[in-house]
C-alpha cells in the first residue's frame, strides 16, 4: 500500500476515534501512535470475538462499526437479560490485558462488526506514552458506574415512573423569578407584597443582591402578631438571618438534605457571585417526589407517639428508595437516611425527656459506627452512648442511674421504630457506655496506650462517634482529646493498620471473586465485612494520623489525602469504589426486605450483570490500593 493510502487510513482512524472518550482528549502524538498500529478486523453476525477459552488476551479491541454483545463466559448464549451491548467507540479486554489473563466475558458480534485491534505490546506502550489513556485504563470505574446506575434505574422504573428526578439541578426546580426586598423595607410593605404575590416567604437581600435573611408566613404569627410588633419597623428586625443557600448547580436532593439537616423549609439558590437566583421550598421538592419530604418531616417533628414515628421511619425508607431508583449516589443516599434517622432519634429523645428529669445536667447523646459516620443503610441496629458532666456536688452513681433509666426507655422506643436493639449491647443503656467526659477520655486513652485486639476492635466502633442531641461541645472535646492521644503514637497507628489489613479484598487469582465458605450462604460476599470495612478502616487511620476531625468515610479520605499528597484522581477512584459498594448494599437490602427477609449484606457476584461485576472488581482493586499504602506507610 502506498504511503498516501496509508496516511488516509490513519487520518480516517484518528477522525473516527476522536468522536469518543478517551480518544477525544488524547495527546495528538499518542493518538497517531494508536492509529498507525491498529488493524481493522471484520466479524460476521454471531461470530465469537473474544472468550476465556481463547486463552490470555493479546489484543485491545475498539468497536469501529456494529454492536458487540457481552455475556459471562460459560453462560447461555441466549441470556440476553444478563448481557450488555457495546457500540462504536467502546473498548474491551482492557482488564484482561492489564492483568495478562484470559477474558472473564464472551464478546459476540450482534450484527456485522468491524473492530480496530491493537496488539498487547503496543497497548502497553500506549499506556506509557499517553497519560490520558493510562488514566482511562486504570481508573475507568466512574464511566462504568454511570452505566450501572442507568441499569439500576431501569429496575426501579415502574416505581418511579410518575416521579420527576431528584437529580434535577436547582435551576430546573425553580419555577419563577425570585421576589426580594431590602433590609430597611417596612414589615407592612413586605406582608402586603407576600399577600399580593401569594408568596410563602420573602428573601431579604443586600445591595449586591446577596441574601442576608428570609421572612416566612409562620414568622408573621410568631414575630409580628403574637408579640404585637410594629408593622412599621424594618424587616431586618424580624427576619431569620443567614438563610441556607446552595449553588444553582446543586441538585434537588442536596436541597432536601439541607432542609432535613437544618430543619428549614426553604433553600435559596445563588449564582457563582452569591446573588439570589431563586427559592426552593419543600412544596417544590414534594412535587418532584411521591415520598413526601414535607409530610415526613412534619410527621416526625410533631409526633406525639412512637406509632407515628414508626410510620415516619417507613416513609424515610421509601424516600431513600425513590432516590435509589433515580440513580442518586451512594454517599448522598446513606447520608440522607442517616439525617432523617437522626431526626427520628431526636424526637424519641424529646418525648422521653418529658418523663425523665435531667434538668441542669450537661450531656449529649452519641451515635457510633455507621450512624456516627453518616453512612446508614436500610438495615441498621443501634450503636449509641451518653457523655455527661458530673460536678463535685453531684452524686455520680445516682446521676448515672438517672441516665441509664432514660437511655433504657429511648433504646426500647428506637427498637419499636425499626432500629433493633444491638446484639453486642452497644447502647446508651449499657453502664459501660454511659460515662462522664473524663471517663470517656480515660477509656480512649487506655485503648490507645494498650492496643490489644479488643482495644483495636473498640477503636473501630467507638472512634467513629457523632453527637445527635444535647451539648455538642462535649463530643467536640472528646474528639480533640482523642486526636491528641493518637498524634505521635506510632505503635497504636501501626497496630490499627495491621488490624485494617487483617481482611483482604475478595479478589481471586483464578476466579474473579473469592466467595464465603459458609454452607448456609454459599457463593456470597459480605459487602460490609469485605467491602465497606476496607475503606472505612483505611479512612479512619488516615484521619487519626493526620488530625482530621471528620467521621464520614468520604470526608476522611478527601481531607486526609490533601495532607498526604495523594492525587485527586486516586482519591476520586477510591470514593467511587466505596460508593458503588454502598449502592449494591442498599439495593440488596431493599430486595431482601421486599421479600419479607430482614436484609443482610450477602451479595452473590454470579447474580450481578457484567458491568456490575467489572465495577465491583475495580472497587476491590481500589481498596487494595488503600491497603498497599497502609503497608508501605506502617511497614506491616
Amino acid at each position: 500500500m502506498s504511503n498516501s493510502a496509508t496516511e488516509r487510513l490513519v487520518s480516517a482512524c484518528i477522525q473516527l476515534l476522536q468522536a469518543y472518550a478517551p480518544f477525544d482528549q488524547m495527546e495528538a502524538e499518542s493518538l497517531r501512535f494508536l492509529a498507525e498500529r491498529v488493524k481493522l478486523a471484520h466479524y460476521p453476525k454471531g461470530a465469537l470475538i473474544l472468550a476465556s477459552e481463547m486463552g490470555v488476551a493479546r489484543t485491545l479491541h475498539i468497536v469501529q462499526r456494529g454492536q458487540v454483545r457481552v455475556r459471562r463466559s460459560g453462560g447461555s448464549s441466549s441470556a440476553e437479560s444478563a448481557s450488555i451491548t457495546l457500540g462504536p467507540g467502546s473498548c474491551f479486554s482492557i482488564g484482561a490485558l492489564m492483568a495478562q489473563r484470559e477474558s472473564s466475558s464472551a464478546y459476540i458480534a450482534r450484527d456485522e462488526v468491524f473492530c480496530y485491534e491493537l496488539p498487547a505490546e503496543d497497548f502497553f506502550s500506549l499506556t506509557q506514552k499517553s497519560t490520558v489513556f493510562n488514566l482511562f485504563c486504570t481508573q475507568y470505574i466512574a464511566g462504568l458506574l454511570r452505566q450501572s446506575q442507568q441499569q439500576l434505574q431501569l429496575q426501579f422504573a415502574q416505581r418511579a415512573a410518575e416521579q420527576k428526578t431528584m437529580n434535577s439541578p436547582l435551576a430546573r426546580v425553580i419555577t419563577r423569578d425570585p421576589v426580594s426586598v431590602a433590609p430597611e423595607t417596612p414589615v407592612r410593605q413586605v406582608v402586603e407584597l407576600m399577600a399580593s404575590r401569594h408568596l410563602g416567604s420573602m428573601v431579604v437581600v443586600d445591595a449586591g443582591q446577596q441574601p442576608v435573611g428570609i421572612f416566612t408566613l409562620s414568622d408573621v404569627l410568631k414575630r409580628i402578631v403574637l408579640p404585637g410588633a410594629s408593622l412599621d419597623q424594618a424587616i431586618e428586625a424580624v427576619m431569620s438571618p443567614q438563610p441556607r443557600t446552595l449553588p444553582l448547580a446543586a441538585n434537588a436532593h442536596d436541597a432536601a438534605l439541607a432542609m432535613a439537616m437544618h430543619r428549614v423549609r426553604h433553600v435559596l439558590a445563588v449564582d457563582e457571585g452569591g446573588r439570589l437566583k431563586g427559592v426552593v421550598s419543600e412544596r417544590d421538592l414534594f412535587k418532584l417526589q411521591g415520598a413526601g419530604l414535607r409530610q415526613i418531616r412534619h410527621a416526625i417533628d410533631s409526633a406525639t407517639s412512637i406509632e407515628v414515628l414508626r410510620h415516619a421511619r417507613e416513609d424515610v425508607r421509601q424516600l431513600a428508595l425513590t432516590m435509589l431508583a433515580e440513580g442518586v449516589g451512594g454517599q448522598e443516599i446513606t447520608q440522607f437516611i442517616s439525617t432523617l434517622n437522626d431526626t427520628v432519634t431526636r424526637r424519641i429523645i424529646e418525648l422521653n425527656l418529658d418523663r425523665h428529669d435531667l434538668y441542669g445536667i450537661d450531656w449529649a447523646w452519641l451515635s457510633f459506627g455507621s450512624e456516627g459516620r453518616d453512612e446508614q443503610t436500610f438495615t441498621t441496629d443501634q450503636d449509641n452512648g451518653i457523655v455527661y458532666i458530673c460536678t463535685d456536688i453531684m452524686d455520680r452513681e445516682q446521676t448515672q442511674l438517672r441516665f441509664l433509666e432514660f437511655a433504657r426507655d429511648v433504646n426500647q422506643d428506637l427498637d419499636k421504630c425499626g432500629f433493633p436493639l444491638c446484639k453486642g449491647n452497644i447502647m446508651a443503656s449499657n453502664p459501660d457506655l454511659c460515662l462522664t467526659l473524663e471517663e470517656w477520655d480515660e477509656r480512649f486513652a487506655q485503648w490507645v496506650r494498650t492496643p490489644d485486639p479488643l482495644a483495636l476492635l473498640n477503636a473501630t466502633i467507638f472512634f467513629d462517634f457523632r453527637p445527635l442531641y444535647g451539648r455538642f461541645n462535649l463530643a467536640h472535646r472528646m474528639r480533640l482529646s482523642l486526636l491528641r492521644q493518637t498524634q505521635g503514637n506510632p505503635l497504636f497507628l501501626r497496630m490499627l493498620a495491621q488490624n485494617a489489613l487483617s481482611v483482604a479484598p475478595p479478589l481471586g487469582r483464578i476466579r474473579d471473586f473469592v466467595t464465603g465458605a459458609d454452607p448456609g450462604h454459599p457463593g456470597t460476599i459480605d459487602l460490609k465485612k469485605y467491602g465497606v470495612r476496607l475503606f472505612t478502616d483505611a479512612a479512619r487511620l488516615f484521619a487519626l494520623a493526620n488530625q482530621v476531625e471528620a467521621t464520614n468515610t468520604v470526608a476522611r479520605l478527601k481531607r486526609s489525602s490533601a495532607l498526604m499528597n495523594i492525587s485527586a484522581d486516586e482519591v476520586a477512584a477510591s470514593v467511587e469504589g466505596f460508593n458503588f459498594i454502598q449502592i449494591l448494599r442498599l439495593r440488596h437490602q431493599h430486595f431482601e426486605q421486599e421479600h419479607g427477609r430482614s436484609g443482610d449484606n450477602l451479595v452473590r457476584p454470579d447474580e450481578l450483570n457484567e458491568i456490575e461485576r467489572r465495577i465491583l472488581k475495580e472497587a476491590f482493586r481500589q481498596a487494595r490500593k488503600l491497603q498497599a499504602r497502609l503497608k508501605l506507610d506502617y511497614q506491616v
